[in-house]
């Protein structure tokens, strides 16, 4: 094959801002790129000065025909580049597209329109949303509108002509309170926009206006007397409300930036996208890219910001990063170093990080895939928690105090990732006045280990505490007065969204909800929970019955637990021959107690 003459199509290149284009032999595009001069960039492949490495000389080598397109700025480059390598999908470009198509929410452009979820982006259809990457917030957003709006499902064509000709019947829905029977005319086109007024916001992630509508509905009904009705806007606000509390608020001085962070290796880059919208974050997504030549972890995040915002319709004016960017993206470039930017920044950090190990330790968990399951499900814990050994035998501790009454705790032992019943521990506590969970897990795993240490029975290999931030506080306080903090690794394990906690970490770590390694976290968690409530019941029994017990004349607590002890219940202490009692208690309180029954017996 004749060697490709590039001289004659340099001398063409200008020293201009835009987009270059490579072709093979047989015509077709093998790269797009960029460039804020085309003739300093494209001449520089072709320079023998420049030592390229083995993945672009081979590109070089197949080049036979340069294009190029002039654009004003770098930034409309940068959009030109990202729609090219779309359209052509040159072999040795990253392709910015993933192995599955995700969701978006539409609120589509017609006549009293419809909320749906649709993979097929059709802007003409109506205002798209998303991408969600995770289905689990999608579905609680369109959960939460049924609860909030009444909006239609059908998918009738409601001109005006149809409505007023009567062509279509209020159905099911209407009649059982979901719809509002746009089709027969029974709501104004406007009284319904009002509503898609507020998704829309809700699904900008401003929350707000929405809050707002509903508040001065829910006065505007009471000034009226409609008391009920004003009941309903008042539930609606407690459902946003709700709906506001468990999204992961950062800061409300943050008020709309974009988060990416970006760790690479030699063969792949993993990029963390967060939108920040009113200091709450509302999208998120984390993706690997796979790497064709060798292009810098700048360039990379470059390309993957115009995908991202272009992707989920960003317009923040300002993007956190965790590298310093040249190119001019229209708008504010952030590399914090302390605040809650920073904490923002190490939030997403962590994310990529974990991402990374999960795809790295993907043909090691694949490996074991002949292995058992015990094994594979302990191997894959050790690599989501970055534990140094297996964690064959693990400890999870849990309060109990229901109403405050009866403070207890307990313990569950797992060994080889099955339940070690024999190994269960339960705790009354001692030390602690009412309830208080923090120095309750205090006491107990000093308790705990204080015994462990005397008996040199071993420790385990992983403790799991249930409960957040202050209860693992509170058991790592009770390991350093044990001087055992660090020789054995400890979680907490919290129950809203089951974010797994470090000591001294205040980011949690969040596992797939599918992993093995989390669900046997829960199920452990699940078991002390079960063991500590199973304990807390049986001794609220107890004490209800010594306190019978104790309303005989001489019958203390200590006695009455003696009883219960070998009886095993009030009715049979009542049933019981008074020889039997005697043998127990003695001669004087065994008549006492059978006097106490037999007059309860009369009345």
């Amino acid at each position: 094959m004749a060697e490709f003459d590039y001289k004659p199509e340099l001398a063409k290149v200008p020293h201009e801002p835009g987009v270059y284009r490579y072709f093979d032999a047989s015509g077709e595009v093998i790269y797009v790129g960029k460039a804020k001069d085309l003739k300093n960039r494209v001449s520089s492949y072709f320079a023998k000065s420049n030592q390229h490495d083995r993945k672009t000389l081979r590109l070089v080598s197949q080049i036979r025909k340069i294009e190029f397109t002039i654009v004003h700025t770098e930034f409309d480059a940068l959009l030109l580049e990202n729609q090219l390598i779309k359209r052509f999908q040159p072999r040795y470009n990253i392709l910015l597209r993933d192995d599955k198509t995700y969701p978006f929410i539409c609120v589509t452009n017609e006549r009293f329109p419809r909320v749906i979820t649709t993979r097929r982006i059709d802007r003409k259809m109506g205002t798209f949303y998303g991408p969600y990457a995770q289905l689990r917030p999608m579905y609680t957003l369109l959960e939460m509108f049924s609860q909030l709006f009444t909006l239609r499902t059908c998918n009738l064509n409601l001109t005006p002509e149809n409505i007023e000709a009567k062509k279509f019947k209020v159905c099911l829905e209407y009649h059982i309170g979901n719809c509002k029977g746009p089709c027969e005319g029974l709501v104004s086109e406007a009284d319904y926009l009002k509503d898609l007024d507020q998704i829309h916001s809700i699904l900008k992630g401003n929350v707000a206006p929405a809050q707002q509508y509903f508040k001065e509905r829910m006065l505007e009904s009471a000034n009226q007397l409609a008391f009920e009705q004003a009941q309903q806007f008042k539930e609606k606000l407690n459902v946003l409300q709700n709906f506001q509390s468990k999204s992961t608020v950062v800061n409300p001085k943050i008020s709309d930036a974009d988060v990416y962070t970006i760790a690479s290796d030699e063969s792949a880059a993993y990029i963390n996208f967060m939108k920040v919208v009113n200091g709450t974050i509302t999208q998120t997504n984390t993706v690997e890219i796979k790497k064709k030549l060798d292009e810098s972890d700048i360039d990379l995040l470059t390309m993957l910001i115009i995908e991202f915002r272009t992707q989920y319709g960003s317009e923040a004016k300002e993007i956190i990063t965790n590298i310093p960017l040249e190119a001019d993206l229209k708008a504010e470039i952030t590399v914090p170093q302390i605040g809650d930017k920073k904490k923002l920044l190490d939030m997403s950090m962590k994310n990529v990080l974990y991402f990374r190990r999960e795809r790295a330790e993907r043909a090691a968990a694949e490996a074991t895939g002949n292995a058992s399951k015990k094994d594979r499900v302990l191997i894959r814990l050790k690599q989501d928690l970055q534990l140094k050994t297996l964690p064959n035998r693990i400890e999870c501790f849990d309060n109990s105090n229901i109403q405050g009454t009866n403070p207890v705790s307990a313990m569950v032992c797992f060994i080889d990732g099955k339940p070690s019943p024999k190994n269960y521990r339960h705790f009354s506590i001692k030390t602690v006045v009412g309830p208080n969970d923090f120095a309750s897990m205090h006491e107990v795993v000093s308790r705990r280990y204080i015994r462990v240490l005397d008996e040199q029975s071993g420790l385990p290999d992983l403790i799991v505490i249930d409960g957040g931030k202050g209860q693992l506080s509170a058991a790592c306080e009770a390991l350093k007065e044990l001087n055992l903090y660090g020789q054995v690794p400890i979680i907490g394990i919290a129950k809203r969204l089951e974010e797994i906690y470090f000591p001294e970490d205040s980011l949690p770590l969040y596992i797939d909800k599918k992993s093995e390694s989390l669900k046997l976290i829960q199920r452990i968690r699940d078991e002390a929970h079960r063991f500590a409530i199973t304990y807390h019941r049986d001794k609220r029994s107890r004490n209800s019955l010594i306190s019978e017990l104790e309303n005989i004349e001489g019958i203390g607590k200590k006695t009455a637990a003696k009883l219960l002890k070998y009886f095993k219940g009030v009715k049979k202490i009542r049933e019981a021959p008074i020889d039997d009692i005697v043998t127990v208690v003695g001669a004087d309180k065994a008549q006492k107690v059978k006097q106490y029954f037999e007059t309860i017996d009369q009345v």
